[in-house]
């Protein structure tokens, strides 16, 4: 690793949970992609795949940041456990629902249930904060290696899921993936002495963190960048598909998620000066006018370069996104206030994958990606309009001891003070 990397790692036990954080999140990128490849395989129906994926994102939009709260109140350990053995028992009852070929009504039942993994980006980023919170530049160099992990499991995660449903069994994805969450929280909640203490009830503000307007600009976004992600997705599937070689659309999106891990890693070698807002923009458009492209493909070699530049600029944008997040959110809400990144996310990734599975199903697979060039037209849109809200931190925040605490020392996210997360 180039320095900067290799010093973050001196503090003791930073390794062992961001590799417990790199095995429980390999699920976010298999589950989904696990499902719509599943159930094509078993049914045939991309619309009954897209909207079963659709509502394991839309669960956990609503369930995640719930799951989240109760995490700065009570500690990870208590609230981790008891949520993911709720997720894997929805997972094994999809997986009988889809062998026997239950209804339908079944199989939304117990993909509404898998919405209970817990965002456990958020829970390693809270234990990067908990080490460097008065070291910004190392801070920025953990959150940017955690956005490397994430793109490291949507390289491999999806290629495993897809292979593994195309040549072993359709429900091996998920099921590998339901093994990856357990093996995952378990460990990361093993680790006792890193956990983030809890903050106490008394030092909560009433509310959610979604009543700070910065954080509404930065979820709405995320809600149309979600739909991007979702939509390409599904849409690579079926357009793999058409094309004849369907085991390939692992590949194709791991070119995606690879394009975003190696811009994460330059990024983490960087700081910048300035307003993260401005970043935040300029990451915002290109995400947008990198879809364009995608209306032009005619076979899965071209997709996997038009794919690859677009993924160029998903982690410098995550990485900013959080650093804002930090900004507006009051410290005792934190984890709580990324997860709704987080969701916000997810909501869009449940629009787009139900969107797309409908016009595969109408109109067939290259109709499709209109669905993420009209999702990144909306992101760039709502960005626009919501800059403003953007350009200054919040008035006040809490400090660690749950009083207020003058904006004016959480400027820069990126440069002269404390950053936050990506998603997960």
């Amino acid at each position: 690793m180039p320095s900067p990397y290799r010093a973050i790692f001196s503090a003791p036990g930073s390794r062992g949970f961001s590799a417990a954080g790199f095995v429980g999140r390999l699920p976010l990128s298999m589950m989904g992609i696990g499902i719509v490849t599943m159930i094509s395989q078993l049914t045939g129906r991309y619309g009954l795949a897209g909207a079963l994926s659709a509502m394991v994102a839309l669960s956990a939009a609503l369930i995640g940041p719930q799951i989240s709260r109760l995490v700065d109140l009570h500690g990870q350990r208590r609230v981790l456990r008891p949520a993911t053995l709720v997720a894997l028992a929805a997972v094994a009852g999809l997986l009988l629902s889809a062998q026997f070929s239950l209804p339908d009504w079944t199989l939304f039942l117990f993909a509404a249930g898998i919405g209970a993994v817990p965002s456990i980006g958020s829970m390693v980023r809270a234990r990067w904060a908990a080490l460097y919170r008065d070291q910004p530049r190392q801070l920025h160099t953990a959150y940017s290696f955690e956005s490397v992990v994430d793109e490291a499991c949507f390289i491999f995660g999806p290629i495993v899921s897809i292979g593994l449903s195309t040549t072993w069994f359709p429900e091996a994805g998920p099921l590998l993936a339901a093994v990856f969450l357990a093996a995952g929280v378990f460990s990361l909640t093993a680790q006792r002495s890193t956990e983030p203490v809890p903050h106490p009830r008394e030092h909560h503000t009433k509310g959610s963190a979604l009543r700070s307007t910065g954080l509404q600009v930065l979820v709405g976004t995320f809600v149309a960048t979600g739909a991007i992600f979702g939509a390409i997705d599904v849409v690579t599937v079926a357009f793999a598909e058409e094309q004849g070689h369907k085991g390939a659309a692992s590949l194709v999106l791991a070119t995606y998620a690879a394009g975003s891990c190696l811009a994460g890693v330059v990024f983490g070698l960087l700081h910048f000066g300035g307003a993260p807002a401005r970043r935040w923009l300029l990451g915002v458009v290109a995400m947008g006018v990198s879809m364009i492209p995608l209306q032009l493909v005619g076979n899965l070699p071209f997709l996997a370069v038009a794919l690859f530049v677009a993924g160029l600029c998903i982690a410098p944008t995550m990485i900013t996104t959080m650093a804002l997040v930090e900004q507006h959110v009051p410290r005792a809400k934190l984890t709580e206030g990324m997860t709704w990144v987080s969701t916000g996310l997810a909501v869009g990734v449940a629009l787009g994958s139900s969107v797309s599975g409908w016009v595969i199903d109408a109109a067939g697979a290259k109709a499709g990606y209109w669905v993420p060039a009209a999702a990144g037209a909306a992101t760039v849109l709502v960005g626009f309009l919501g800059y403003r809200r953007l350009s200054s931190p919040a008035p006040q925040r809490e400090g660690p001891d749950g009083r207020a605490a003058d904006a004016g020392q959480h400027q820069d996210g990126e440069s002269g003070t404390h950053q936050e997360r990506d998603l997960a």
